[in-house]
């Protein structure tokens, strides 16, 4: 389907409306106009480096360093937050679509990219690319634009709305998923002008999205992952008849991606205590037992392309993706378990440079860990238990 670009007028604008608590059953484990961000960068930081947790009931905006409540914004339901891309804002899921969050100027703007059931948030490449599940429409901006209102978008529609998510590459091709409400059996590759190169449809229950070293996407499945790599997608199988992997988290100096595993088709709630390795190169797969449940999130790395996982043993594990071995276990709090529902609230491993950032809402606690010395460097108590956590 050839690119539509959307005016700025054909956006929507809105007043501030709840996100309901509607939506987090629906998703699957995603005032004035704020000035332009010059003006913002000059007369309205009030954090430099900002990070975002949401609680029951609204949203903190903490300052990384000193791990200090910045600002405390009400917002009613279940929130999902993702960051933006442009080192300032970040994304508010809400019942009718992205709501932008002036995180390093602790403010709530009004501004919205209307999306029916919002969504996969992919930042890569210098753009910023949203999925609506209840249209299927893939929406792209340019994250620097975010500031005086929203930006100039790019969109391109799936032939069917489901849960699902894309990603633009650097040459201007266009990976997404396949799928509708029943089944999602794969990916296809579009080119610049939006004509199909490739598809696979050997992926079922196709879930989640990472890049690797060269700009490798891996995309999981119910059998293993796809990757698609230099104009051609290879199939890795997973060694179970059902080795489903869901959620990734790639580095752009490791060719090497880091994912769940999950065998149990029929579990309510399956607590894998295995995760996955992907070598984008050869198609290879590993897996490493960590001897410890883990959650979707729990994953991320570290500034050199480190694995990191974190344990219900309540540590941060830290693999070595080249060897499949666990070089590090950081112990950060007291064991706990992962609720049945997934919008509970569980710990969260999020990583900015050489710090991981780890939530315990048992304790309404947010832990600041050194990846390299492996020491805990900082803890802040919370007024209500984080749930999900991410920077600008």
């Amino acid at each position: 389907m050839p690119r539509t670009v959307l005016p700025r007028t054909v956006l929507r604008k809105r007043a501030a409306l709840p996100a309901m608590v509607a939506l987090g059953l629906a998703l699957t484990a995603c005032g004035q106009d704020a000035p332009g961000p010059a003006a913002q960068e000059d007369n309205e930081v009030k954090v430099k480096a900002p990070l975002v947790a949401t609680y029951d009931g609204g949203l903190y905006v903490l300052d990384s360093q000193t791990l200090k409540v910045v600002e405390t914004i009400p917002l009613p339901g279940f929130n999902r937050i993702n960051a933006a891309g442009n080192g300032r804002h970040v994304l508010i899921s809400t019942a009718t679509g992205f709501r932008v969050m002036d995180a390093a100027g602790a403010r709530l703007t009004d501004d919205e990219f209307a999306a029916p059931k919002p969504g996969h948030v992919v930042n890569h490449a210098g753009k910023t690319v949203l999925f609506s599940d209840g249209t299927g429409k893939v929406t792209f901006f340019d994250p620097r634009d975010l500031g005086t209102g929203l930006p100039e978008t790019v969109t391109h529609t799936t032939e069917h709305a489901h849960h699902g998510v894309a990603i633009e590459l650097s040459n201007g091709e266009l990976v997404l998923t396949l799928g509708d409400e029943e089944k999602r059996p794969g990916i296809q590759v579009l080119g610049k002008d939006r004509k199909e190169i490739t598809r696979n449809e050997d992926c079922p229950g196709v879930h989640g999205e990472a890049t690797a070293q060269g700009e490798a996407v891996i995309i999981g499945c119910e059998t293993g992952a796809l990757v698609y790599r230099n104009g051609a997608i290879t199939k890795v199988k997973a060694p179970d008849p059902y080795g489903r992997i869901g959620n990734q988290a790639g580095h752009e100096e490791s060719p090497i991606v880091l994912g769940d595993y999950k065998t149990d088709p029929d579990a309510e709630l399956e607590r894998p205590e295995r995760v996955s390795l992907i070598d984008s190169r050869t198609g290879g797969l590993k897996l490493v037992d960590l001897g410890t449940s883990y959650t979707f999130r729990s994953l991320g790395r570290g500034p050199h392309g480190e694995a990191l996982v974190l344990g219900t043993d309540g540590a941060v594990h830290v693999i070595d993706p080249a060897t499949a071995k666990v070089t590090k276990k950081i112990k950060v709090m007291g064991e706990w378990r992962e609720p049945i529902e997934w919008q509970q609230a569980r710990p969260a491993l999020y990583v900015r440079d050489h710090t991981a950032y780890v939530t315990e809402p048992a304790t309404r606690k947010l832990h600041a860990v050194d990846i390299e010395t492996g020491k805990v460097k900082g803890t802040a108590q919370l007024p209500q238990a984080p749930n999900e956590l991410t920077g600008a």
